[in-house]
C-alpha cells in the first residue's frame, strides 16, 4: 500500500451538532441531519457555502440518505420524510416508520433501496418511492444483562445483494436482500463493555459497518473494553471478517474513542474509520498488512461521512462542524 496522505479542503463550523450525512453522487453537496431537527443542504467544497435548511422533523435528525431524486430523513422521533431532492418539497411522511429512535439509514448502490435501523431492534427495507418492502427481525430487544439493546447501524454491499445491520451488543446480521431472509450472523462481542459494579450499566456496540469493495469482508466498528464508562476511555477498535469462513481475520485497536463510520477505498486500498471521544479522530486501515498506516486528530468528534467515487474526497459531519478532506 503507497502511503496516504490528506489534508483539510474546507472546514464549516456552526453551532448544531450534525448527526448524519448523505452525498449527492458525482458531487460535492451533502445533506446533513442535525440536532435541532433539521437537514442542511449545502456545497461542502464551497469557500462560504449556504446552508438551506429542511425541517419536518422533531430534534436529532440521525438518518439522511439521497435515492435518485429523492431525499430521505429520519431520527428520533421515529417517522421518515421523502423529499424532492432538487426542491426539498416533501411528498410522503411515514408517521411511526419505527416505535423508536431511528438510528440510521443506507441506500442501495442503484438508489432503489432504502433500508431504517431503529431501537425497536428491527430494520425496515423500503423501495426509494417510501413504499415498505421487507422487515427484517434479527436482533435480540435485550441485551444479555437484560437492559433494553439498540440497533445502530445499517449497510449495503457493493453489489446491493446484502445488507448488514449491527446492534449495541456487537452482533452483525447479513441478509439476502433478495428473499429478505437472513443469511448468517457475526458477533463482534469485543465492541460491548457491560460494568456490572459500579453504574450497572453497559457501553459500546457496533457503531459502523463497512462491507469491502469485493464483497469478501465486513468491518465492524466502535469502542473496545471501557474502564470508565462514563467517558469514551477505551480503545478506537475495528474488527474485520472473512464472510466466507465467518470468521474474524484481524482487530484494530489504536488511540481512544468511538469509531462512528467506516468506509473502503473503491479500490479496496485501504479502509477509513472516523469517530473520536472528546475530539475527533480519523484513521487508515491497511487490511494486507494489517496494520493502522495513518491515525490523526479530525477536528471535531465525526458522527458519520462519505467518500468520493474515486477515493481522493472524504466528506465529514459532527460536533459543530462539516470538514471535507482531500486525500492522495
Amino acid at each position: 500500500m503507497t502511503e496516504v496522505t490528506f489534508k483539510i479542503a474546507r472546514e464549516h463550523g456552526r453551532k448544531e451538532i450534525f448527526l448524519s450525512l448523505a452525498r449527492v453522487p458525482n458531487s460535492s453537496r451533502v445533506l446533513c441531519g442535525a440536532s435541532d431537527g433539521k437537514v442542511y443542504d449545502l456545497d461542502a467544497l464551497a469557500e462560504k457555502p449556504e446552508f438551506k435548511a429542511h425541517e419536518g422533523h422533531g430534534p436529532f435528525v440521525t438518518g439522511v440518505a439521497v435515492a435518485g431524486d429523492m431525499l430521505i430523513s429520519g431520527g428520533y422521533d421515529c417517522k421518515l420524510i421523502w423529499r424532492k431532492l432538487d426542491s426539498g418539497e416533501i411528498v410522503k411522511t411515514t408517521e411511526n416508520a419505527h416505535a423508536r429512535w431511528i438510528r440510521k439509514l443506507a441506500v442501495s448502490p442503484d438508489g432503489q433501496r432504502i433500508a431504517s435501523v431503529a431501537d425497536d431492534m428491527v430494520c425496515r427495507v423500503w423501495d426509494n418511492q417510501g413504499g415498505l418492502v421487507y422487515e427484517l427481525r434479527g436482533h435480540d430487544v435485550l441485551t444479555p444483562n437484560h437492559f433494553p439493546s439498540m440497533l445502530y447501524t445499517c449497510v449495503f454491499s457493493a453489489d446491493g445483494q446484502k445488507l448488514a445491520t449491527a446492534d449495541k451488543t456487537g452482533r452483525v446480521c447479513l441478509w439476502n436482500l433478495a428473499d429478505g431472509q437472513k443469511l448468517t450472523q457475526l458477533e463482534a462481542a469485543g465492541l460491548y463493555t457491560w460494568d456490572p459494579k459500579q453504574r450497572i450499566h453497559s457501553i459500546g456496540g457496533a457503531r459502523s459497518v463497512a462491507f469491502s469493495p469485493d464483497g469478501k469482508l465486513l468491518a465492524v466498528g466502535g469502542i473496545g473494553t471501557i474502564g470508565n464508562i462514563d467517558h469514551l476511555d477505551g480503545p478506537a477498535r475495528v474488527e474485520v471478517f472473512d464472510l466466507e469462513s465467518g470468521k474474524g481475520v484481524h482487530v484494530f485497536e489504536d488511540s481512544k474513542g468511538l469509531i462512528e463510520h467506516l468506509v473502503f477505498h473503491p479500490e479496496g486500498k485501504w479502509l477509513v474509520g472516523l469517530g473520536g471521544d472528546n475530539g475527533g479522530l480519523i484513521q487508515f486501515y491497511d487490511l494486507a498488512e494489517k496494520k493502522v498506516v495513518k491515525s490523526d486528530k479530525a477536528p471535531m468528534h465525526v458522527h458519520a461521512a462519505a467518500l468520493s467515487e474515486d477515493g481522493k474526497q472524504l466528506f465529514a459531519a459532527g460536533h459543530s462542524k462539516i470538514v471535507a478532506w482531500e486525500i492522495s
